[in-house]
């Protein structure tokens, strides 16, 4: 398991992911970011924690989509693995972020 450190809406994230997986992560954050730069939102912490991972999500398929990798839909076969990384790395991301909260 690698940790990669994401930027997104001006915030840091350490992101857990599988060997490998880490360019794949930072361009689907780079996207997200993008995204948040054209809304000029202003979210709390733990509002952005949740809208970063569904994002990424929501711009893995659309990428997937716009490439034409993949079928018109995506299997489950083929989301499952990219769901469970995803998994993963929220519950890393919540835990680190409950114990800065905890200490701060």
């Amino acid at each position: 398991m690698s940790e990669i450190d994401l930027c997104v809406g001006g915030r840091n994230y350490l992101v857990a992911c599988g060997p490998g997986e880490e360019a794949r992560l930072m361009q689907l954050a780079g996207m997200v970011d993008a995204k948040l730069r054209a809304m000029s939102g202003n979210l709390s912490a733990q509002d952005s924690q949740n809208l970063l991972f569904a994002a990424l999500l929501l711009a893995d398929e659309l990428d997937e989509a716009r490439s034409g990798s993949g079928t018109s839909r995506i299997s489950d076969d083929t989301l499952a693995p990219q769901l469970e990384l995803l998994s993963e790395a929220l519950e890393n991301c919540a835990s680190k972020l409950e114990s800065k909260l905890a200490r701060a």
